[in-house]
């Protein structure tokens, strides 16, 4: 089966994440679109197995084959929950709706880790930025305190929201480069050390309910049979 094919017929759940999901669109945002699908289990019986993820066939358009998708999940993947908590849902089927109900399942306090694990990473990308250019990618800059937020405020609530709407207005001036990097790493400092005293008593299990989401794979595979 073309891996389009598999976009096209069996897509679960599709969304539209980056600034259109977060708030944070301006005139000429993209829309940045990404989806589930379940490739149907007969598929796995062949030698060439299903890809685990399909780019297109639109532009800015990527997709998780539903394993994979999970295996992220449970690691707490910053993108992939993000991309589980989506406010704008295109495409959403019976599975892709258990798939939803699952949420909690996948939220454990390993989100501390994986989401200050991807920050520094992008914080050290704009850092090379200001050494090498003078200034940061003010773009990324704007994203990667939205994910400081979103991540400190999950470690406190033990919820995901990716609604930057509250901060919109100051996350804006930083895209829009009217906030020194100064201001902006004063900034990106306070919530990294909030998101850590947050982590010391967030009411987020230890790990991720696993069994309940194997319980769902197996079963969505036993149906596509």
């Amino acid at each position: 089966m073309h891996p389009e094919a598999l976009v096209r017929d069996h897509t679960i759940y599709a969304c539209v994440m980056g600034s259109r999901a977060f708030g944070l669109a301006t005139e000429g945002s993209d829309t940045d679109r990404r989806g589930v699908f379940l490739a149907p289990t007969p598929l796995y019986w062949r030698f060439e197995k299903p890809p685990t993820h399909v780019e297109g066939p639109l532009e800015e358009q990527f997709s998780w084959e539903l394993e994979r998708f999970c295996e992220l999940a449970l690691k707490n993947n910053p993108n992939i929950l993000e991309c589980l908590h989506s406010p704008l849902v295109e495409r959403i089927t019976g599975t892709g709706e258990e798939l939803l109900a699952l949420r909690p399942a996948f939220l454990s306090a390993r989100a501390h880790t994986t989401f200050a694990r991807y920050a520094a990473g992008q914080r050290a990308k704009l850092e090379a930025d200001v050494r090498n250019h003078g200034a940061p990618r003010w773009k990324h800059a704007m994203h990667l305190l939205r994910l400081l937020l979103s991540c400190r405020d999950l470690l406190r609530t033990g919820r995901l929201d990716i609604d930057a709407g509250p901060y919109r207005d100051r996350l804006l001036a930083v895209k829009r480069g009217e906030l020194t990097w100064a201001e902006v790493e004063s900034w990106m400092n306070r919530l990294t050390e909030e998101a850590e005293a947050a982590a010391a008593g967030t009411p987020l299990p230890p790990e991720p309910d696993r069994a309940a989401v194997e319980d769902f794979l197996v079963r969505t595979r036993r149906a596509s049979v």
